[in-house]
């Protein structure tokens, strides 16, 4: 195990109806005025929004309102974001919606408060100051209700890039599982594919002796490989909701990867998909992973079999246990079929001859310089075998 420091200040409040309780902690956390930030119209229908103004009017915060997050935020909303928090004197952020809204409220929070281009963060600049986030989540996903992180595309280019900084971890987040009750299954599905993403992104790893981290990955893919299947057959059920919620946030707020390195590989050649196609991250992700996974799976053979073992119920072969990591990649594969997710490019929306086109913008674009590097370092030439992969 490596050297870590391990900061995580987000106040977690669990549970139903814990929206009610936005105003008391904007107050607590020193909100005097907000900014809402949220996507469609899905949250003014439910009542959602009308519940979050009650509750900062009886806490007397003054608020102004941002909708019009889409998926994978856009750098567009960021900019008219900031312009208003500037303009009406703006001191918290209150996202309401799943990741893309909360990516794009960190996004405005940065931006806000520093004097060049926002996108500066988005190319490597280390985000040290911004205003304080809070969120209430609307969908178990991106993990970003708990996370330093933020991941915004750039409409000039459609580059779909990360930010990173221990300042826009949120300073609270509401999570009520029965907001997530009227999700449609694939977007739910697609919600437990990024989850799961986020755990094997950890899990493929070069450090040694990180059996501590390990066993906790190894337990909350086991608790969505029991979970998911139970909320696609009953959306309904709060409590199949909850664990799924509270894994996704474990998933991804760091407790899983402290004192290991990690992958991101999937995440990263993922990425150019959903920026192209728009299609939805965790859809790009089934499609992405098992390509990525059998590509590196000589890097590492025996992570990959343990994985298959311990995951997924898999049979060691010690005479080759290059079988039992495939039949562990395999059972992966077939999960994310099982719960309604793509398993290829046609079936995602994505065109093989668009396949330059994405390994330039994944490799070139933005400032890159001919390779991206996780688990192993990949060039363009290694890119362009993983998505033929997923043809």
């Amino acid at each position: 195990m490596e050297n870590f420091e391990f900061y995580s200040p987000t106040c977690f409040v669990f549970g139903k109806d814990t929206e009610n309780q936005a105003g008391k902690y904007v107050k607590r956390f020193g909100g005097s005025k907000v900014l809402i930030h949220y996507g469609g119209g899905s949250a003014e229908r439910s009542g959602l929004l009308g519940r979050v103004r009650s509750s900062l009017d009886a806490f007397g915060i003054a608020y102004v309102e941002l909708g019009g997050v889409k998926p994978n935020p856009r750098s567009g909303l960021v900019y008219e974001g900031i312009d208003l928090c500037r303009k009406e004197g703006v001191d918290f952020i209150l996202a309401v919606g799943g990741g893309s809204v909360i990516d794009s409220s960190k996004a405005i929070a940065a931006g806000a408060i520093y004097d060049g281009d926002f996108w500066d963060f988005y190319q490597g600049k280390w985000i040290e100051e911004a205003l304080p986030i809070g969120t209430i989540l609307t969908i178990a996903a991106a993990g970003s209700e708990g996370s330093g992180d933020s991941v915004v595309t750039k409409e000039d280019g459609m580059f779909k890039r990360d930010a990173h900084g221990d300042v826009i971890r949120p300073k609270f987040s509401i999570l009520n599982p029965a907001l997530t009750q009227t999700l449609p299954p694939y977007q739910t599905a697609a919600g437990i594919t990024d989850i799961m993403a986020h755990l094997y992104e950890r899990y493929l790893t070069n450090t040694d002796e990180v059996e501590v981290t390990d066993r906790l990955i190894e337990g909350l893919l086991l608790t969505m490989i029991h979970e998911g299947p139970r909320v696609i057959e009953d959306p309904d059920n709060y409590q199949a909701r909850a664990n799924i919620m509270w894994a996704g946030t474990m998933a991804h707020n760091n407790s899983c990867g402290v004192g290991r390195t990690q992958d991101w590989n999937s995440h990263t050649i993922e990425h150019e998909l959903s920026a192209l196609y728009d299609c939805a991250h965790g859809a790009g992700l089934a499609v992405t992973m098992p390509a990525v996974f059998t590509y590196e799976l000589s890097h590492n053979v025996m992570r990959f079999a343990q994985a298959a073992v311990r995951i997924w119920g898999c049979q060691m072969d010690f005479a080759n246990p290059e079988v039992t990591a495939r039949a562990g990649i395999e059972a992966f594969r077939n999960f994310l079929i099982s719960i309604g997710m793509p398993k290829n490019f046609e079936e995602l929306g994505a065109r093989e001859e668009d396949i330059p086109k994405l390994v330039d913008i994944l490799c070139n674009g933005d400032g890159r310089k001919g390779t991206i590097s996780g688990f192993v370092t990949l060039d363009e030439e290694e890119c362009t075998k993983i998505y033929k992969m997923m043809v």
